[in-house]
């Protein structure tokens, strides 16, 4: 800061600290709400704080200088942190795990680089004092892409077992090998200079006997998780901790001398002791915990690591330190110290004692009340740090202006009415929880008997099958009071499921094993889901249904439409489509002039298998007609409107001006539209009437195809338009069908993408070809909004035709070379092109668009090929 604001180096922290905030406020709306909440401390606000501090006591300590060039490195390290760490924050709540991996990569790149700097750093500074500290940091800075590795391992459907390994594994090789380390490394200096005080004679000695101790114990307790020795990672916890202790003699005389008189010190004293605690706790936790259970009680312990550690660490020494690196004097430090130093009573009591309460046995509402404070408590810190850099940059420049001081009263971390204060707002977020459900703590209540559990005695089985991304059923339905017991059996041969509803859920089961859960006397509505990542996305949620009562909260209740494989055969059928849109393109005829009828209609069709939507069509049909002909052919169109609002059509394969032919028109009303084709390619028609985007996604677009000169013939020739389809409410039926959903398709949500209108048509009546036979498949993405990424698993392109002209011709590309193939074919909204290939074995080739969410949602089919 003596050197002015360096934005990649001051702001992230803040930026990270405030996403927190806002995220523990909106928790019940965003996914993987905890998840995310832990990270953007722990990975997001920490790590910066560690890669930024850890340099700057690395310089205080071997007294070395940091020049331009230094700095510029430092920034893009801290550049490649950011970014990487937003990648993990965007990957895993959206279940893009090529993200999550590659924001693993980039964080990892960002720390190694910084321990290269640290002990670049060592070897070329004068021998002195404390270099055991950069010692700790480089061995911290070792332990982040371990701990990275086995986060992102975490990603991968893995059973009950592996699942909790890892998990122990990831957190502990974080907490205590970058973050503990870290801290021990600086707190053998920082301590008694916060306490402002002498430190112990013997601290540089404890410290380095340390070391060694800490890394060997991590190392057990990665080893004991990994191989599910859980009495060995509690050793190894165990040894961390007496490690700890050995060390931590050289903080007691400087608290003895001087004990905590401002919030810095204070806070990072309270800070060690729930360090302690959560030691303890997470020992406690691996130790008597099932599989499932080490999981599922993860976030009561990370809480104690997050909220007591953590944050009352990070908030604590940026007390101290953001005044002191002003520069300026005493004064300066005086000035903003003042601000951080404002309502501490208050704020330590409420977040300890807060923390206390909600760890305790406490009714729902009352946690609910007393954690709401603690964060407001703890988002307190924000303001006050804003108005401490500013009071500190205020009172420098008074300083150097020659002006007298300014006020700068220090009340101090203790006073008794802050006490008061604290407590006091304890007792009332205690009471304002007890006043929301005073039955919970055994007080009468005026609920009527009519708010009573219902306990009728009937019993209710159902087996559910879990394969393929779907539960088979996906629902029950029961009569309040029913007990309920759902015995899950997973058929999938491809990974692990699990069953998950209100605080109940089964073990991760491999595949051919069964397990029950019993739910008791249902009293309402509730959605269950599998807890393996992204499988919930995916769709596959149960509804328990309670006859009479509103439908569960949560994910979209309609059965998946098909299952996502590259092996097809091993899932159990969708339901079938009543209609399927045939793909084959008729070859050209010799005309020259041809004649069109299009008759925009209104028409209930089904989108997806047992899915139906109010559909506006050219034809009646789920996509409308494909025109083929060739270079000088001319199209006379007749656009007669049969449906109940105005419609239009748009032919992109035609140049004239749009005002009269590409006009709307009434119901009753036509028109002809009369265009030359001039140039080759696939091209796009579609109602151009406002809003576009809704009458496209209705199902208002098809394809002009104009040959390219000299097409070859090929055996086989098929075309398909990908489109979306935004749903809305309804659907389950014909008459349950709606009009498409305008706000979803402004707001860039489908919910299905489909091939030729229809999602998963063609996994039910698939692509024919023969081996050895050349294959065309022309693409058209008629959007309204998302791109396609046009793939056959398993085969590959030697000829791509895009947007007018080739880009590889018979394994040829425009600048002769030889040998060439495709993957793809990569389309924005309203291109398009062909590929051709040779299907090399017979076997079930499945056809995506590879933006693979969107194969998810329905652009998915099968070429079967036979010999």
């Amino acid at each position: 800061m003596r050197r002015g604001t360096q934005p990649l180096r001051d702001f992230p922290l803040v930026v990270w600290l405030v996403a927190a905030v806002t995220v523990a406020l909106i928790h019940r709306w965003v996914p993987e709400a905890t998840w995310l909440l832990v990270h953007l401390i722990a990975l997001g606000a920490m790590t910066h704080a560690v890669m930024v501090w850890s340099a700057h006591f690395t310089a205080a300590l071997l007294k070395t200088r940091d020049d331009d060039a230094t700095r510029r490195r430092a920034t893009w390290r801290l550049a490649l942190l950011g970014v990487g760490s937003l990648l993990v924050f965007v990957g895993v709540p959206t279940t893009m795990w090529w993200l999550v991996v590659a924001g693993a990569t980039i964080v990892s790149v960002a720390v190694v680089w910084h321990a290269i700097q640290l002990v670049s750093d060592l070897r070329r500074a004068l021998p002195g004092r404390f270099r055991i500290c950069i010692r700790y940091y480089v061995a911290a800075a070792c332990c982040l892409p371990v701990g990275a590795g086995f986060g992102v391992a975490l990603a991968f459907g893995l059973d009950d077992t592996w699942h909790a390994n890892l998990l122990v594994a990831h957190t502990m090789t974080n907490l205590l090998g970058w973050i503990g380390l870290t801290v021990v490394g600086t707190l053998v200096t920082f301590w008694p200079t916060v306490l402002r005080t002498r430190m112990d004679d013997r601290a540089e000695k404890l410290a380095r006997q340390a070391l060694p101790v800490l890394l060997g114990s991590l190392a057990v307790v990665v080893a004991g998780s990994l191989f599910a020795l859980r009495p060995v990672a509690v050793i190894g916890i165990a040894g961390y901790a007496l490690a700890l202790v050995w060390w931590g003699r050289c903080l007691v005389a400087p608290l003895r001398k001087r004990p905590p008189k401002e919030f810095a010190s204070a806070s990072i004293l309270a800070a060690c002791v729930w360090a302690v605690v959560a030691l303890v706790a997470t020992a406690v936790h691996v130790l008597v915990s099932s599989d499932i259970e080490v999981a599922s009680g993860y976030p009561v312990v990370a809480s104690i690591w997050v909220a007591g550690f953590l944050v009352q660490l990070v908030t604590g020494a940026l007390s101290y330190l953001l005044p002191s690196v002003v520069g300026g004097g005493p004064r300066v430090v005086r000035a903003g110290a003042a601000w951080f130093d404002r309502f501490a009573t208050a704020r330590l009591v409420v977040i300890n004692g807060g923390l206390l309460l909600w760890l305790l046995p406490t009714p729902s509402w009352v946690r609910v009340s007393v954690s709401s404070l603690v964060l407001l408590a703890m988002a307190s810190f924000l303001p006050l740090l804003v108005g401490g850099i500013r009071a500190s940059v205020m009172e420098k420049r008074r300083a150097q202006a020659g002006e007298p001081a300014g006020p700068s009263e220090r009340p101090g971390a203790f006073t008794g009415t802050g006490l008061m204060a604290g407590v006091a707002a304890l007792v009332l977020a205690v009471s304002i929880g007890v006043g929301v459900d005073p039955g919970a703590v055994g007080l009468a209540t005026s609920t009527s008997s009519s708010g009573e559990a219902v306990i009728t005695g009937n019993t209710v089985r159902v087996q559910v099958v879990a394969d393929g991304m779907v539960f088979t059923p996906h629902r029950v339905e029961v009569d309040q009071g029913d007990r309920l017991v759902i015995d899950l059996v997973n058929e999938d041969t491809t990974t692990v499921h699990d069953l998950s509803i209100g605080d109940q859920r089964t073990s991760r089961l491999k595949t051919g094993e069964h397990a029950e859960l019993d739910l008791g006397p249902v009293q309402s509505s509730i959605q269950g889901w599998c807890t393996v990542v992204g499988h919930r996305q995916m769709g596959m949620v149960f509804d328990v249904v309670v006859r009479g009562s509103q439908e569960p909260a949560g994910e979209p209740s309609a059965e998946p439409t098909a299952p996502m494989t590259h092996h097809h055969g091993e899932v159990p059928e969708p339901e079938p489509i009543t209609g399927v849109v045939d793909p084959v393109l008729a070859p050209a005829t010799n005309e020259r002039v041809h004649k069109v009828e299009l008759r925009a209609t209104d028409e209930v069709l089904e989108v997806a298998p047992g899915v139906w939507q109010q559909r506006w069509t050219y034809n009646g049909q789920s996509v409308g007609p494909t025109l083929r002909g060739r270079v000088g052919d001319v199209f006379e169109v007749t656009l007669v409107n049969d449906g109940t609002i105005g419609h239009s059509v748009d032919f992109h394969a035609g140049t004239l001006a749009p005002d009269v032919p590409m006009r709307t028109i009434a119901p009753g009303e036509s028109l002809v539209y009369t265009f030359t084709a001039e140039r080759a390619g696939i091209w796009m028609y579609h109602c151009s009437t406002m809003p576009m985007s809704a009458h496209i996604a209705a199902g208002m677009h098809g394809a002009v195809i104009i040959d390219p000169e000299g097409l070859p013939e090929v055996d086989r020739e098929y075309v398909l338009v990908q489109s979306e389809v935004y749903l809305g409410e309804g659907g389950a039926s014909p008459e349950d069908a709606t009009e498409v959903d305008a706000d979803a398709v402004t707001a860039e949500q489908p919910d299905k993408v489909v091939f030729n209108g229809v999602a998963n048509q063609y996994d039910q009546k698939m692509f024919q070809a023969k081996v050895g036979e050349r294959v065309r498949f022309w693409v058209l993405d008629a959007g309204p909004n998302r791109p396609s990424a046009f793939h056959i698993v398993g085969g590959q392109f030697d000829t791509v035709y895009f947007e007018g002209g080739y880009q590889l011709k018979d394994g040829v590309d425009a600048f002769g070379t030889t040998g060439g193939g495709s993957q793809v074919l990569g389309l924005h909204v309203a291109q398009g092109g062909f590929v051709e290939l040779e299907f090399p074995e017979a076997g079930h080739y499945p056809v995506v668009s590879h933006v693979m969410v969107d194969a998810e949602r329905g652009a998915h089919g099968v070429v079967e090929v036979t010999d």
